[in-house]
């Protein structure tokens, strides 16, 4: 089979790049051609003033990545297109190149902005639905995309624009939805539910599993609010040294992270930065938690997979697709979004019952072996593309 991927990359690569990464890799090993078209948001820095004021109508239609993908398409002749992310420099403008040289599309979702345009479902620090229940006018009265009413009209108004036209629910043949939750919220936002499929992410190649019982708590993630870092710290008030907690990461709370430590005296937390995939695997492979505080809907977070993969347990927030991957007592512990006690608490508890907290380790290795492994996930893709085929009446090879 050929497969066209497609992808935006943002000014910071996180979940959603490794995932195409991963897909393209799998895909190529397994011996199909793959083709791929990327932007990068980096490219926005070199764009003058009459570019950046053209990327507004681009928001709706992008000129240049419809004309691009065209005469790839026209080139290569895949056989499906899959998409993973068109925001903001491709544009669903894409779709209409793929319509019309009759190749079927697959969309993964990995945020939530086709129903949110600040794909977060989050404001002012807590989940906010008001665009799926309300109006997507919402956004714009509380400047939900940064901080800014104008760019958040721009991007309210591409998508009233392409849900008229019925771009979202006619041009998409297949949706992957990473978790029910996820495609609950899809649903809940006019998408077609019989055109969305549940594939979850994987991890490859397989980090191995941890020796020993691990003598520190790990949070490892993006520095911002919505990851729960200030509650983190409030867990860790009430922890103490006794529990080291290790902070790999960098974003824009790290100074206010860091003053906090030091002004309010938390001992424990080392602040590690930025890690390489390899160290960041020697420093799960030496925890004897992770601590998942996010407080928004995540889609689902490579860094429990990777968890799993490496027999650790997670202590999260219940909450979105997290709730979904941890089963309470099973193979991890849940707390409430907030819960700074509760968070203390289960930690101290993996500290003090270190069987206990070895079986949830064996049981979460157990479900990365089952589920989010490459030839798990290989097998569902493959499914995945050949209904999209199917409905979209592509040439199958």
């Amino acid at each position: 089979m050929k497969i066209l991927l497609v992808h935006n990359f943002y000014r910071q690569h996180g979940g959603e790049s490794a995932v195409f990464e991963a897909e393209r890799r799998m895909l190529e090993a397994a011996g199909h051609s793959v083709v791929s078209y990327t932007r990068d948001s980096k490219e926005i820095e070199d764009f003058g003033p009459w570019q950046r004021a053209a990327l507004a109508p681009a928001a709706v239609w992008a000129r240049d990545s419809h004309r691009e993908i065209g005469e790839l398409i026209a080139r290569e002749a895949p056989d499906v297109a899959h998409f993973t992310n068109t925001f903001p420099l491709i544009s669903p403008s894409a779709y209409y190149a793929c319509r019309d040289a009759r190749v079927p599309v697959v969309q993964s979702i990995h945020n939530y902005r086709l129903v949110c345009p600040a794909a977060m479902l989050w404001r002012d620090g807590s989940v906010c639905e008001e665009c799926i229940d309300r109006s997507l006018l919402r956004s714009v009265q509380h400047a939900c995309y940064h901080e800014s009413r104008l760019t958040s009209a721009v991007l309210a108004t591409a998508l009233a624009i392409h849900r008229r036209c019925g771009t979202f629910t006619k041009l998409v043949d297949r949706y992957i939805a990473l978790t029910e939750f996820a495609r609950g919220k899809l649903v809940a936002g006019g998408i077609p539910p019989e055109r969305i499929s549940i594939k979850p992410n994987f991890i490859d190649p397989d980090p191995g599993v941890r020796e020993g019982s691990g003598n520190y708590a790990l949070f490892a993630g993006r520095l911002t609010l919505e990851k729960g870092v200030h509650t983190l710290l409030d867990a860790w008030k009430r922890i103490g040294a006794d529990i080291p907690l290790r902070i790999a990461g960098d974003g824009p709370l790290r100074e206010a992270l860091a003053r906090r430590i030091e002004t309010e005296g938390i001992a424990g937390i080392s602040l590690l930065g930025s890690l390489t995939n390899d160290t960041m695997m020697r420093e799960l492979r030496g925890a004897r938690v992770l601590v998942f505080p996010s407080e928004w809907y995540e889609g689902m977070p490579m860094t429990i997979l990777e968890a799993f993969a490496c027999g650790v347990p997670t202590v999260s927030a219940r909450l979105g697709g997290m709730q979904e991957m941890i089963e309470d007592g099973r193979n991890g512990l849940l707390v409430a979004p907030g819960d700074a006690e509760g968070i203390a608490a289960r930690v101290r508890w993996l500290f003090e019952y270190e069987s206990e907290a070895a079986e949830l380790g064996r049981a979460a290795r157990a479900d990365y072996e089952a589920r989010y492994t490459a030839a798990a996930n290989y097998t569902q893709l493959l499914d995945i593309y050949r209904q999209a085929i199917e409905c979209g009446g592509g040439r199958a090879s």
